[in-house]
């Protein structure tokens, strides 16, 4: 008979997860490379200095002359960075060379961008893209994507398991939550958040999109394009194209055009 951790769910996959706690206090390296690890994702004495030197003199720097060094200083940590870009303060990164940012991109205060479990893919933030403050967009075990002109609201999270795919157009309200995956619980000898996660596969938003205040997304969602969520509502399941959705679980009442 299999174990639990050999039994895999229908069209979910089992992903392990090592204990945060575990990162930050792994014995086998020195505290700068656990550091290192933790925030740049990788060695090296250049990019840790201008890391360092650029939070030191304008994360949290107020006012034009903030934006300003902001744009000039912070360019050369992501992996690229269109013209035009707007960062706010506090802004935090992980793994920053992991990050690719379009044209006119605009960030605004108290921003995570987290891309260190999003492997080579990393997170990718188009043209005209704009980053309400308090937002947490994070590659845990997977890339981030978000399409051109597409706009999130303040503290709205995406937390990527095992992808998150957020096309063109797309209005996000505050508040929203779109991804994570479920922390498996079928075996009772350890704990629950050492027994890895299951996702159901990548959320997808489709093109001009807009999801109301508070919507939640669940992993393995695909919203069509042209689709509309209403406030509060939570997505189990694949909506249609032109949808209009509403409630928890989220249900259809009516389709955009007819």
């Amino acid at each position: 008979m299999k174990s639990p951790d050999q039994v895999k769910q229908p069209g979910q996959a089992r992903l392990d997860k090592t204990p945060l706690a575990g990162q930050l206090h792994d014995p086998s390296a020195s505290s700068l490379q656990r550091y290192q690890a933790k925030v740049l994702g990788q060695r090296g004495l250049g990019l840790l200095m201008r890391y360092e030197a650029t939070t030191l003199l304008c994360m949290n720097l107020s006012g034009a002359l903030g934006y300003a060094l902001r744009k000039i200083l912070f360019r050369g940590l992501f992996k690229t960075a269109g013209a035009g870009l707007i960062l706010g303060k506090g802004l935090a990164l992980r793994h920053p060379k992991r990050i690719s940012l379009g044209q006119r991109v605009a960030v605004d205060d108290y921003v995570l961008l987290d891309a260190s479990g999003a492997g080579d893919e990393g997170i990718s933030l188009g043209d005209d893209v704009i980053i309400s403050r308090n937002c947490v967009v994070q590659g845990k075990s997977g890339p981030v994507r978000i399409g051109n002109r597409s706009d999130l609201g303040c503290n709205t999270v995406l937390s990527s398991i095992s992808g998150i795919d957020v096309g063109s157009s797309v209005l996000i309200a505050a508040n929203c939550y779109l991804g994570g995956g479920q922390y498996d619980t079928r075996t009772m000898d350890r704990p629950m958040m050492d027994q890895g996660l299951v996702a159901k596969g990548p959320v997808i938003i489709g093109d001009d999109v807009w999801l109301g205040a508070g919507v939640i997304v669940l992993d393995g969602v695909h919203i069509g394009a042209g689709s509309v969520v209403g406030a509060g509502a939570v997505v189990t399941r694949d909506l249609p194209e032109r949808a209009v959705a509403v409630g928890v679980p989220a249900k259809i009442i009516s389709m955009r055009g007819d």
